[in-house]
Order: C-alpha cells, then structure tokens, then sequence
C-alpha cells in the first residue's frame, strides 16, 4: 500500500533523537534557514558523535523552495555515504517546511524520510512566543546558539 502522505511519517522530537542515537546510517536535515541557524540555534549532536546537514529549503527572506535542494541534499548524503534508504530527519521551525522537504526527498528516491513534528521552536504559546511548549528546544534535546 503506497504511503498517502509520500514520506515516512511525523515522529517527535524525542523519538528522532533516539532513532539519530541508536541507528548509526541516519541523519538530522535542518532545512531552515541560514539566519535562523544563526539566530536561534542548531541542534547538537556531538554528544551521539553525529552532526546535523545544513540545506535551506527556502531562502531568507521567505522565498519559493530552493530550486536545487534535492541536489544540494543528496550530494551532502553521497558524501557521508548515506544511500537512499538511510533515515533521514526533516527539522525546520514547527514542522512544516521540513514536512515538504521530506516529501520532495521521497519523491527523489529516498525511502526513509521522517518529518519532525514540532520541529526546532513548535508552535506559538499564549503570549506569542516559540520555543517554550513544544520542539527540540521545549524538549530539553542539546541545542547550541552562535
């Protein structure tokens, strides 16, 4: 039976960050953008001995999609020779972007691609602000900031 979504499927932050700890051929796609990466924060991986892949999907400012993304993507998986049935973790912001990202790679071939719900600051709470109800960072999951 064909996947009515065309990716993998959500999974929560928590269960990402077990599955990037457990399965050593998987990896974590951050696909916001370079100023969010800057002003906000990455996820950090060192202590599982991983590094998340960096490829916006948009631009800054919100831009269409990244014409060459599933280029960009899959010559950065070709060199940690990841093939396509690696895991592949989508994070973006709260899950959308990444969600779109992870169904263009499927569509590309890869059979393994995951959308992480919540994504790196989840939704919005009562006062308007990111970061503190769900995603990475409400989960307490390691995250840096430059």
């Amino acid at each position: 039976m064909q996947n009515l979504q065309n990716y993998a499927g959500d999974i929560s932050v928590t269960e990402s960050f077990e599955k990037l700890s457990a399965d050593e051929a998987s990896v974590l796609v951050d696909v916001r953008t370079q100023a969010e990466w800057t002003f906000v924060g990455v996820p950090d991986l060192r202590g599982i001995r991983k590094e998340p892949l960096f490829v916006e999907w948009q631009s800054f400012p919100p831009m269409p999609p990244v014409t060459n993304f599933v280029e960009k993507l899959s010559a950065l998986l070709n060199e940690k020779d990841l093939d396509q049935r690696a895991a592949i973790h989508f994070l973006c912001r709260s899950g959308a972007r990444s969600q779109a990202a992870a169904i263009a790679m499927t569509q590309a071939g890869y059979t393994h691609c995951f959308n992480v719900a919540g994504g790196f600051e989840g939704g919005l709470d009562q006062l308007g602000h990111r970061g503190s109800q769900s995603g990475w960072k409400a989960a307490g999951l390691p995250w840096i900031q430059s």
